[in-house]
This record gives structure tokens, C-alpha cells and sequence, in this order.
């Protein structure tokens, strides 16, 4: 895993070493998600939700982010991630939050104005309805926070799908993914993984 472009562009990311706590961005995803954020991250500020190693927050510091928000709540991963940015030299512009991406507070720890939020669940939190329902309205509140350029980002699986019904019965349901208050998704697939884009909804009124 690498820096893809910018000031650290081809360093390598210190990884997780024994057990799978994190599920980073492919490479080629991240070069495609980023190239679409081409003109919208220079002297920006972008929270990186669900960081793991920190790869999505630390690729947009690389490319010139004024600051990035990492949640985190695994120990071990929060260690990379002060690791990999003290490594790449970015650590006065990160803050890393030792704490859950869903809690009360975490919105309070956002910068204002707000550009990109990157939200990257564990696949198991999105295959239950009320863990699902607790992503989407979180990531609501961080749409709401957005300015009016911004962008909002949620990666699940591809397809994004439930089974209802006995085995010999069962029948596949897509899962809704609009957002309270957001225009969107744009949905961009990467084989079993996807990219949804949404923007804030200015006429919904709300806006913290």
C-alpha cells in the first residue's frame, strides 16, 4: 500500500501485521476516487471516517489537504495511522480521534468549512438494518456540515444487496442507499466493492 500522487507520492504505508483490522482502499480504487477529485482537495479539509490505516485521509494530505479528521476506534490501527503520518511528515495536519465515527460527538470534531468525508463501515455494520440506519444518519449529519462544493463518499459492497426468505424461496432485495438531506449517490463499482457520491441537498433548509 502506497501514496499514489502528491508530496509523498510512491511512499509506503506501514500495514497491519497478523490479523485483518483494516480494509483499505485498493490502490486502484483510491486512483480512481481521487482523480475525480482532481481540483477539490488543495488547502481543503476532509474527514476520513472508518480510517483503518489512514490511507484515504492520508493520500488527500499527500495532495495538498489543509487538514484531515481521522476517526478511528481500534487501537492498533490508530497506531498506523500516527505512525504513517509522523513517517510522511503530515502529522501537524492530522487529528486523529480515538473514538467511534457513529458517536454523539464526532461531529463536533469536524472542521467547518467541511469539503470531503470519506465514510468506509465494516461490511458487517452495513448487513444489519439497525447498524446500516446508524451509518446512514450519521453520515447525514457530516452531509450536513458539508459546504456547498462538497463531497460525501461511502464505500460498501457491490452489489449492495440483502436475501429475504427461506433458502428454496429466497429472493435478492438492493438496498437503499439516498441519504436524508443529500443529492445523490452516484454509484462507482470496483468489481465486489463500490464508491457512492452524494452532495448537499441546499434546499433541504438544514445545516448545522
Amino acid at each position: 500500500m502506497r501514496i499514489i500522487s502528491g508530496s509523498a507520492r510512491g511512499r509506503r504505508l506501514a500495514a497491519p501485521r497478523g490479523k485483518e483490522t483494516t480494509r483499505p482502499l485498493p490502490d486502484r480504487v483510491r486512483t480512481s476516487v481521487f482523480n475525480m477529485l482532481t481540483g477539490h482537495i488543495e488547502d481543503q479539509h476532509v474527514v476520513d471516517a472508518f480510517a483503518g490505516t489512514g490511507s484515504f485521509g492520508l493520500e488527500a494530505l499527500s495532495r495538498g489537504a489543509a487538514s484531515c479528521v481521522f476517526f478511528e476506534k481500534d487501537k492498533a490501527a490508530i497506531e498506523l495511522i500516527e505512525r504513517n503520518a509522523s513517517d510522511l511528515g503530515m502529522i501537524d495536519r492530522a487529528q486523529i480521534v480515538s473514538g467511534d465515527a457513529l458517536g454523539a460527538s464526532a461531529l463536533s470534531r469536524v472542521p467547518r468549512p467541511l469539503h470531503i468525508v470519506m465514510m468506509d463501515p465494516p461490511y458487517d455494520m452495513l448487513k444489519t438494518e439497525g447498524q446500516r440506519t446508524r451509518v446512514f444518519d450519521q453520515l447525514s449529519r457530516f452531509i450536513s456540515v458539508l459546504d456547498d462544493e462538497g463531497f460525501a463518499l461511502l464505500r460498501t459492497p457491490w452489489p449492495f444487496v440483502e436475501y429475504m426468505g427461506e433458502q428454496e424461496h429466497r429472493r435478492k432485495i438492493e438496498l437503499n442507499l439516498s441519504i436524508d438531506r443529500a443529492i445523490g449517490p452516484e454509484t462507482h463499482a470496483y468489481g465486489t466493492t463500490a464508491v457512492h457520491w452524494y452532495m448537499r441537498d441546499k434546499g433541504s433548509g438544514n445545516r448545522h
